[in-house]
């Protein structure tokens, strides 16, 4: 919960402001799972708040697991005690497959990571190891499908930006998809 409010807060501009009625509301059912959770009362939830409930205690084992390159929808769906199936409908919902979420977040990660001045030094086969992928090839063929332009080239492309636009005050953009 500390987690989604922080995003929020901390990010505002990610965000539009329709986009309120919906944090109000997945707001809502985290402390209310929370509490019913302390209460041991949590059949007492309506069932849309246990699942809203699941799919975020979901997508935020997928984040903290990452890294792990055995992360695959089973994987998920065993850690949670559900059924593969059940895990597929859970997502349907969501509008995005398991699979398709943690390949968009390692790579996010990963792009993320290849223009961080902190890691300059950090090899991209590193950085891509520690985001999950097993060989520099996938990575590289799953980043250049979903930015255009392959890791290395991203990587110059962003620190020269970056280094440019820092002395004015901005940012790195995001490349296109």
């Amino acid at each position: 919960m500390t987690r989604f409010i922080g995003h929020v807060t901390d990010e505002p501009d990610a965000y539009r402001p329709s986009d309120a009625p919906r944090h109000n509301s997945v707001l809502v059912d985290l402390v209310a799972g929370l509490i019913s959770h302390e209460l041991d009362a949590e059949a007492a939830l309506p069932p849309e708040t246990r699942i809203r409930n699941l799919v975020l205690t979901i997508r935020s084992f997928i984040l903290h697991n990452l890294h792990d390159p055995r992360l695959t929808p089973q994987t998920v769906a065993a850690a949670h005690h559900i059924s593969s199936r059940h895990l597929h409908r859970l997502f349907q919902q969501e509008g995005v497959t398991v699979a398709a979420l943690i390949r968009h977040r390692r790579l996010d990660k990963a792009r993320r990571d290849l223009v961080d001045p902190a890691l300059l030094d950090t090899p991209g086969q590193t950085i891509a190891a520690r985001c999950g992928f097993t060989t520099s090839a996938h990575f590289s063929r799953a980043f250049r499908a979903a930015y255009g332009i392959s890791p290395s080239e991203y990587r110059k492309a962003g620190l020269s930006t970056d280094s440019g636009r820092a002395r004015q005050g901005r940012t790195c953009a995001t490349p296109a998809r």
